[in-house]
């Protein structure tokens, strides 16, 4: 199985949290977090459609200048999620410009803003056309566990106690389509940009006897038309889809750890944060976070078949082996 996602964490553990999640052959990525991101390229931030923030405390939301600062003047639209009090935070983020040269950039860009609450979400648009003031109230609608969904996969998250509110977040991607490259050849068919198209016919679970124009990408080579069944047996072996979970800054409290462990379980990756070790665990608990051993703990239990630590305490510089040993311990011993 090649897999269509390939997340990285945006900075080494004793550093800002993030994870940059690009999409394979798509010129397009997401981001859980929003800390320093200085160390991505220009070019992989523009990728970027939509944010997910765990919370503002400032190593997770202090990228937001350098990210604005990059697309302003594009034609783009992105969305940011939060939680409660995101879109004033954002609009003071904005308000700390002035915007009076706005009016020079042709290129519309719009940033689309969704703050999450226990049992609804609230919306708003600001267009940089209009200084990136609203034009109407923010939109309502009521809150269910996925936030964002669209053919391929979705995007859910869990409300998590950090003595503030803050968000966890799991992307799952429907089903994965892997392109037999020898049904390729029996079919005298290259690869291109036309197995997109295939790919999203299938998400879209258009009428298996329809059409499907296919090839085309070659001079030499003609396009053809299948019924879209009949190709997807002959080129595609249909598995299930990756699941990548993301959990920062959480109190490592039973009912905190029993709901991630349900909210996680079966992840492909997960990407937990470990601040402590386990003979600091007075101080985690003070400060609301998760220890080594915690981490390791809900990975095991929740059955994830890999999973990644970060966001170690600056305490423990030099001792990243000790962290990961302790959460490789537990790990080892709740894994089925």
């Amino acid at each position: 199985m090649h897999p269509s996602f390939h997340p990285r964490l945006v900075n080494g553990p004793f550093d800002d949290p993030g994870l940059y999640i690009p999409f394979q052959f798509q010129n397009r990525a997401i981001l859980f977090d929003l800390g320093d991101i200085t160390r991505l390229s220009a070019r992989d931030i523009l990728k970027i459609s939509h944010i997910f923030v765990t919370h503002t405390h400032m190593d997770h939301f202090i990228g937001f200048d350098h990210f604005l600062r990059l697309i302003l003047g594009r034609n783009k639209a992105v969305h940011f999620f939060g939680p409660e009090g995101f879109i004033e935070n954002v609009r003071g983020k904005l308000a700390g410009y002035t915007w009076n040269l706005l009016h020079n950039y042709a290129n519309h860009l719009a940033l689309h803003i969704h703050e999450i609450h226990p049992d609804r979400i609230y919306s708003v648009s600001l267009n940089c056309r209009n200084s990136f003031q609203a034009d109407e109230s923010p939109r309502l609608r009521a809150r269910e566990t996925v936030l964002h969904a669209e053919p391929a996969l979705a995007v859910s998250t869990l409300r998590i106690d950090h003595a503030i509110p803050c968000l966890g977040y799991s992307m799952k991607e429907r089903f994965h389509v892997n392109i037999r490259k020898e049904g390729l050849q029996e079919l005298g068919l290259a690869t291109g940009p036309w197995l997109q198209r295939f790919k999203a016919a299938l998400y879209l679970e258009r009428d298996p006897d329809s059409k499907f124009t296919a090839g085309g990408n070659r001079p030499d080579q003609a396009e053809k038309v299948f019924e879209l069944g009949k190709l997807a047996a002959k080129i595609a072996r249909i598995t299930p889809g990756q699941k990548i979970s993301y959990i920062a800054d959480a109190g490592g409290t039973a009912a905190n750890i029993d709901r991630i462990i349900a909210f996680v379980r079966d992840s492909d990756q997960l990407f937990i944060e470990a601040a402590f070790v386990e003979k600091d665990r007075d101080i985690a608990i003070r400060k609301n976070h998760l220890t080594a051993r915690q981490a390791g703990t809900i990975a095991g239990r929740a059955n994830v078949r890999q999973y990644s630590l970060f966001h170690f305490s600056p305490r423990y510089q030099g001792l990243a082996e000790q962290i990961e040993a302790e959460a490789r311990e537990a790990f080892t011993k709740y894994a089925k």
